[in-house]
């Protein structure tokens, strides 16, 4: 097994360690390697995706970063066929549903993932026509 060494700021640090503890794990490593098995699930899901996709999105964000996140929404508003907002805690929750072509389900996802001002987003696939 190879050893890679990463850089974290306090605050991380502290929460890494809270979630190491909370949910069992014996080190440090073994959680971040089992986050890092989610991440690579959670791309390779969208790599070998293709056709026509309906998929629901889950977006999670600072209540203050609504207007960066909108802003990406709209681009992709030609895909949305449903959108649920709501807040909670500070928090901006948007519920997604879309029906479009893989390629697009992609370019969403890898713009949201990408973007700082997004906390999380996860793609649930409901249905994959191919052509």
């Amino acid at each position: 097994m190879e050893i890679i060494s990463i850089s974290l700021d306090s605050e991380t640090l502290k929460r890494v360690n809270e979630i190491q503890e909370r949910l069992g794990f014996k080190s440090r490593s073994k959680m971040l390697r089992s986050a890092m098995q989610s991440l690579i699930n959670d791309y390779g899901g969208m790599g070998s995706l293709g056709g026509e996709v309906e998929s629901v999105f889950v977006v999670t964000y600072k209540e203050n970063e609504r207007n960066h996140v909108s802003d990406i929404l709209h681009r992709f508003k030609d895909v949305v066929e449903t959108e649920m907002h709501h807040h909670h805690a500070g928090k901006g929750i948007d519920v997604l549903n879309l029906d479009t072509s893989a390629a697009r389900t992609k370019e969403l996802f890898n713009e949201l993932k990408r973007s700082k001002c997004v906390s999380s987003v996860t793609c649930s696939v409901i249905s994959e026509r191919k052509r």
